[in-house]
This record gives structure tokens, C-alpha cells and sequence, in this order.
């Protein structure tokens, strides 16, 4: 069984650009680099005001996902978080693929 992390958080639209630019960085070196990561997405909900943004992250356990926590890349994105509100991460035990 996989390990699924959605943490959430509120954007406003005139940091929206340079904060999907950090998301995109830390989803594209996570799949890269981690083998523990299986999926990395970013959604984006521009409905609502700040725009809401969402992460669907796949690990194959909780163990990868602790490794991520420790990347440079998740550092760097982490420096990104002074654009945002930072909603609830919500974790889940994925059952089927």
C-alpha cells in the first residue's frame, strides 16, 4: 500500500505565477530524484478568491515520504511558503492504485 500526502494551501492571484513556478520545481525533482515517489501532483483551483492550490503526492511508504521532507528541493519550495496561506495536510493510506 501506498502513502498519499494533500496538503492544501491559499494563493493570491498575483503570487499564483511565482508560487506554481516552486510547486512545478518541487514536483519535477521529486519524481526525479526520490525513488520513493510514484506521483506528484499540483492542482489548481482559480474559481475562488485567493485561489486555492492542492498537492497529490504518492509515496511508496512513509518512510519515502519522511526522505522527501529531508530534500533540498522541498527546501527550496519551503522558501516559497511567504506566498501562500498554508491549509490542512491531510494523509492517507492509498488501497488501490
Amino acid at each position: 500500500m501506498s502513502y498519499v500526502v494533500v496538503p492544501s494551501f491559499e494563493v493570491e492571484e498575483e503570487r499564483l505565477g511565482p508560487f506554481l513556478a516552486a510547486a512545478r520545481a518541487d514536483a519535477e525533482a521529486s519524481l526525479a530524484t526520490e525513488p520513493g515517489c510514484r506521483q506528484f501532483d499540483v492542482a489548481v483551483d482559480r474559481s475562488t478568491t485567493p485561489a486555492r492550490v492542492l498537492f497529490y503526492e504518492v509515496y511508496d511508504d512513509r518512510a519515502a515520504f519522511e526522505a522527501h521532507l529531508r530534500t533540498p528541493h522541498l527546501a527550496a519550495f519551503r522558501e516559497a511558503l511567504t506566498l501562500c496561506r498554508e491549509g490542512p495536510v491531510t494523509m492517507f493510506e492509498r488501497v488501490v492504485p
